[in-house]
């Protein structure tokens, strides 16, 4: 797919941080089929200052009988080429975006990785993403999506510079400058959907 496999040229590659099941598909095929080493990850996370909380605790820091903790807490869990974080700590609650963090440092330790928090301030998510992918000269913006009929048929055709009526991984697909990937994870075997400007519906095996 245009824009995703791995060149020799470091790049910037951005993925929207949400404590989610559709955020962490997102980070797991990013992790394991788009980044490679010398590549600058940035978790993007977008909040609203009038409802955002400053910790979450969708992600657990696992006990010490524990084995390891996946990307994600929920029932996603990585497929070819990803890994896990070891730790430990008795059920300590983590900040979910160093949780992500730490485990993309585990699965790949020669990427860099940095945690970018931005306000919407007024604005819609999808335009706050849009400017921090132009002011960061982002290459490729990779973000979880909940595919639905709707959204399958109509959000690829829906346009007019509003996010009105389109989901906000449509709007970007459609209307980000650089590269942008919608990731749908289908089950822990099932493999992933893959949406580009060019390509839609694009199924990938994990």
């Amino acid at each position: 797919m245009e824009g995703v496999t791995a060149t020799a040229t470091a790049r910037k590659i951005m993925v929207v941080a949400d404590p989610g099941r559709e955020s962490a598909g997102a980070l797991q095929w990013a992790l394991s089929h788009s980044v490679v080493e010398h590549d600058e990850l940035i978790l993007l996370h977008v909040q609203n200052s009038a409802s955002w909380r400053n910790s979450f605790t969708f992600f657990r820091r696992p006990s010490q009988n524990s084995s390891n903790t996946s990307v994600s807490s929920e029932s996603s869990h990585g497929g070819g080429g990803g890994g896990s974080v070891s730790g430990g700590g008795g059920g300590v609650d983590l900040e979910f975006l160093e949780v992500m963090k730490r485990a993309c440092e585990a699965i790949q330790p020669k990427v860099r990785v940095h945690i970018e928090r931005v306000d919407m301030g007024g604005k819609d998510k999808a335009s706050t993403i849009l400017n921090q992918c132009k002011a960061l000269s982002v290459d490729v913006l990779i973000i979880g999506q909940r595919r639905s009929i709707s959204n399958a048929i109509l959000g690829c055709r829906l346009s007019g510079g509003s996010t009105k009526g389109m989901d906000t991984a449509e709007y970007l697909i459609e209307n980000c400058k650089c590269t942008c990937v919608g990731v749908q994870r289908k089950g822990q075997n099932g493999g992933y959907v893959l949406n580009t400007k060019t390509h839609r519906n694009f199924w990938l095996l994990a």
